[in-house]
């Protein structure tokens, strides 16, 4: 018979096992539960803690000169990055943010975004990017946990404000936002790929698979000559600054081909600082820049007179007066003349003879001329931003826009678009529209571009007439001497616009527009240029006067490059003779 302790302690030890039982069945419930029904969504659990996919950002192609000069490349840099584990606290975060201050500076705006992006629960954070890799030695060696560092691409410009306004820029992912960067940023930013991160318990990457690679872009081969470029910004930024003017802008071209050898605006920026903080000094003047020509568009109606009334070449205009009042509008000469010839109108660029020669040609001729060279259209340049121009249809005209039109007023235009005409002239009648892009380079190899299909604009005979029998005499008897080469005869029009004053609502008698557009040689012209310089200050403003000698200097030093044959002998040719050598008591 068993005692009282004895059924007590058998009643215990079943109440214990009952309970081990119990334990062991839930425990292995549980057990089941997580390895058999909740295995999948536990391990991705347990895997997305350590690991994170990120996009890789592809080379960007770079850009190249005509030489095959590098005017932008992307290089290799190190970003910083948190990245966060799940349901990780925010302290924790900011403690560690705060121990990387103290080796790589962070400014208030870094900071309140990096802020708000952990308060936001974000996984991953963008600490600094593109630093350099000094920098990153300094954070490897702190080892702050949860800091890693991801290799990306940096735009890097060598050559600095070289060609800043036909590049442009890009922003801090690498996308272009101006200029060429902006233009052909699908052929230059290449594809996108995928690479996984993955981390041990202690957040540390141990490990970094690509999952799919990125493709570089393509390389960019341009037309632009660098050598050449630097000739035309010197030349620009010494006249810019000797005139006092506000900004200036300079085009240089190979008519034959219609290719951008060089194009400058000033003021400039340094692109690797983009965007600049002078918003006007992003303009692209050459291509961005409305503006009133003045008596450089007197060769549009010089262009028409010769093609549609080709006996005007024997006409002779009273310009006596030295002005012509039309409806209360009058227009005078920059200088009294007598009797001109219709060449003669040109060389000396009278405004009287200009406005006899437009009302003979008629309104409606000389509408359809304007619009046949490609004002109030697009060139087609492959820049982005490009204005048309303005040019109003006859519909609208008063009895003041003829007489205007025949002098370069009441139309707005672009430096590419005069440069277009002057290559017309320049080809004998054919257009060939302006390119700046030669060539793309890739995995594929090199593919250059399609030349662009010629068009005839004007009549041969008219273009060789007005090149050789007009323009040629601007320069060497006319308004733009100051354009004449010594080894190279040169063709041209010179062009000096009063600017509209919107607060008097009239054309200012103290700001003025120079400009000069021609080519040179004349016989077979190497090259075209087109020249603007805004509001001269320095007391000359003709563009006689301010822009041609920028043509001139340009042009000698682009030849001279070139490796092009003098055509003539120098007017002022000095000998060396042994009887001045004499009288300088040399040997």
């Amino acid at each position: 018979m068993k005692s009282r302790f004895q059924k007590t302690s058998s009643k215990r030890n079943l109440v214990i096992a009952a309970g081990l039982i119990i334990w062991f069945v839930v425990i292995f419930g549980r057990l089941i539960q997580l390895q058999v029904f909740q295995h999948e969504k536990l391990k991705n659990e347990a895997i997305e803690q350590n690991r994170y996919i990120r996009e890789i950002w592809p080379t960007r192609g770079s850009i190249l000169d005509c030489q095959g000069k590098i005017l932008a490349r992307s290089l290799p840099v190190p970003s910083l990055f948190l990245a966060r584990e799940k349901n990780e606290g925010s302290e924790h975060l900011f403690a560690r943010i705060n121990a990387l201050q103290s080796i790589i500076p962070l400014s208030g705006r870094e900071l309140q975004r990096i802020w708000n992006r952990i308060e936001n629960g974000d996984r991953f954070i963008w600490i600094k990017r593109k630093i350099s890799w000094e920098d990153l030695e300094k954070v490897k060696q702190a080892k702050i946990a949860g800091i890693f560092a991801q290799t990306e691409s940096k735009r890097f410009y060598p050559l600095g404000a070289h060609l800043a306004h036909v590049l442009g820029g890009v922003d801090i992912d690498d996308r272009g936002l101006a200029g060429l960067e902006y233009k052909y940023n699908d052929y230059l930013q290449g594809k996108k790929g995928r690479v996984l991160i993955l981390r041990d318990a202690f957040s540390r990457k141990y490990d970094l698979q690509v999952i799919e690679p990125s493709q570089p872009g393509y390389d960019l081969i341009l037309t632009i000559d660098s050598h050449l470029q630097y000739i035309v910004e010197r030349e620009l930024e010494k006249a810019v600054l000797e005139n006092q003017a506000s900004w200036g802008t300079v085009i240089l071209s190979r008519p034959s081909t219609g290719e951008i050898l060089a194009m400058a605006s000033f003021p400039d920026y340094d692109p690797n600082t983009f965007p600049p903080a002078d918003p006007l000094a992003q303009v692209n003047r050459a291509i961005q820049e409305n503006f009133e020509p003045g008596s450089a568009f007197k060769v549009v109606l010089a262009a028409a007179a010769l093609e549609l009334k080709p006996e005007c070449l024997q006409n002779v205009y009273d310009c006596s007066t030295g002005y012509v009042s039309l409806g209360g509008l009058t227009i005078r000469d920059h200088k009294r003349f007598s009797l001109l010839s219709f060449p003669e109108v040109f060389i000396h660029s009278s405004n009287v003879g200009a406005i006899q020669v437009a009302f003979e040609l008629g309104q409606d001729n000389f509408y359809a001329w304007i619009k046949k060279f490609g004002f109030g259209e697009k060139t087609g340049i492959d820049l982005p931003g490009e204005e048309a121009g303005i040019l109003r249809p006859p519909r609208f005209w008063t009895i003041h826009t003829l007489p205007h039109l025949a002098i370069g007023y009441e139309i707005s235009v672009t430096a590419i678009q005069l440069l277009q005409v002057i290559n017309v002239i320049a080809n004998q009648g054919i257009l060939l529209p302006p390119r700046i892009l030669k060539a793309v380079a890739g995995q594929e190899g090199l593919q250059p571009l399609p030349a662009p299909s010629p068009v005839r604009v004007m009549s041969s005979f008219a273009a060789r007439e007005l090149a050789e029998n007009i323009l040629a005499q601007v320069v060497d008897s006319g308004t733009g001497t100051a354009a004449a080469l010594d080894c190279f005869p040169a063709a041209g029009k010179t062009g000096t616009a009063q600017k509209y004053d919107p607060w008097l609502k009239s054309y200012s008698a103290s700001r003025h527009r120079s400009l000069f557009v021609g080519f040179v040689p004349v016989d077979k012209p190497a090259l075209s240029m087109v020249v603007v310089i805004d509001e001269p200050r320095a007391g000359r403003y003709y563009g006689g006067e301010v822009a041609a000698p920028v043509f001139r200097e340009i042009a000698r030093r682009a030849l001279l490059y070139l490796g092009e044959s003098p055509r003539r002998t120098p007017r002022k040719l000095i000998l060396a003779s042994k009887e001045n050598l004499r009288s300088q008591n040399r040997p």
